[in-house]
């Protein structure tokens, strides 16, 4: 009965996950809850306030916001279909080299001036876990999120202090962040420190929650947006995942239906070069598609089925704006409140 909730959870949100072509017919060993992830041990965490790499430090500011924690979930990093494990050890060299100069580089910087940054290492499981939920994919996604909520029940313990929550993942990411909104926050009292979650790369449904909403202005608090990224002839099979599913233009922050170039704020590059003003936003039912990006090496983009491992870097100074624009947002609501309790006294 322990994981029955998230095993309900998880069967709803992984049918709306990640592409998935690859699959596996001969099991490995089995998985184990037994051996938990010690989270008072720095070394397992890629990112903490104190613990920035150096790939990081170059996005983030001198003051960040110190009052606002950001905690965010890297992407499916595990995906080659030699790879015969359902879980991968967050002692794996390959893997640790992935996080910090992809996922930390290229989307957890998109948060970096927005406050404190915590980044857990977790065991994450394969990517075709998506596709064989029966066939041991639903106990590593389950294993998967074990560690991510241990990582934030430590984090909430020892390290937030009360401060205001971002949360942002990418992709399986995602999936972990709606789990840890189910699990702490809808209908809790700790949604009130919940500025924002921010959950690409996975449908969801307008109403996946029961308090958290989605948000539909770009200054909105407490509760998530999602999107998904597509080119502008859609990747046919997994658009299936998508379809009817909501979806917010991360350029406008709202339903807004298009977007022109001119008002993308810019997407960073794996060369680390910022390109502004790169491409139209459109929405269609479900998904986000983009006009082909203007900037040098568009040629590339030809060869791409669809933008799903760009949602969060293609929008990266979108995000970064929007993310400041809700802590504005977040930290008036807490000073009018403070106004209201001392007049109130009086």
């Amino acid at each position: 009965m322990k994981y029955k909730i998230l095993s309900l959870i998880f069967v709803g949100f992984l049918l709306t996950g990640c592409k998935v072509q690859n699959t596996i017919n001969s099991p490995t060993t089995p998985l184990t809850f037994s051996e938990a992830i010690d989270y008072s041990s720095t070394k397992n965490w890629a990112v903490l306030p104190e613990k920035y790499p150096e790939n990081l430090k170059i996005y983030s500011v001198q003051n960040p916001q110190d009052s606002i924690d950001v905690f965010y979930v890297y992407p499916t990093l595990i995906v080659s279909n030699k790879d015969k494990r359902w879980n991968v050890s967050i002692e794996d060299s390959i893997q640790r080299n992935k996080v910090l100069n992809t996922a930390v580089h290229f989307q957890a910087s998109a948060w970096a001036s927005s406050g404190n940054l915590y980044v857990p290492y977790y065991r994450q499981a394969h990517l075709r876990s998506y596709s064989n939920l029966e066939n041991g994919g639903k106990t590593a996604l389950l294993l998967a999120y074990s560690d991510v909520k241990a990582a934030f029940e430590y984090y909430l313990e020892h390290y937030n202090h009360g401060h205001g929550i971002i949360l942002a993942g990418h992709s399986q990411g995602s999936t972990h962040i709606a789990a840890l909104l189910h699990d702490f926050f809808d209908g809790k009292h700790l949604q009130n420190q919940l500025v924002a979650a921010y959950m690409p790369g996975i449908g969801f449904d307008k109403n996946q929650f029961g308090t958290v909403s989605f948000m539909e202005h770009p200054d909105q608090i407490g509760g998530f947006v999602t999107w998904n990224t597509f080119k502008k002839k859609f990747d046919k099979i997994n658009y299936k995942w998508y379809k009817g599913k909501v979806v917010i233009n991360p350029v406008t922050w709202d339903e807004t239906a298009i977007a022109e170039r001119k008002l993308h704020k810019g997407f960073l590059y794996s060369n680390g070069k910022m390109y502004k003003n790169s491409f139209e936003t459109h929405i269609s039912d479900g998904v986000i598609w983009i006009s082909p990006p203007h900037f040098p090496y568009r040629y590339l983009t030809f060869l791409m089925s669809n933008y799903h491992t760009g949602d969060v870097n293609l929008f990266w100074e979108d995000i970064r704006e929007n993310a400041l624009l809700r802590i504005q947002s977040y930290q008036n609501k807490k000073k009018n409140s403070y106004f209201i309790k001392a007049e109130n006294a009086n």
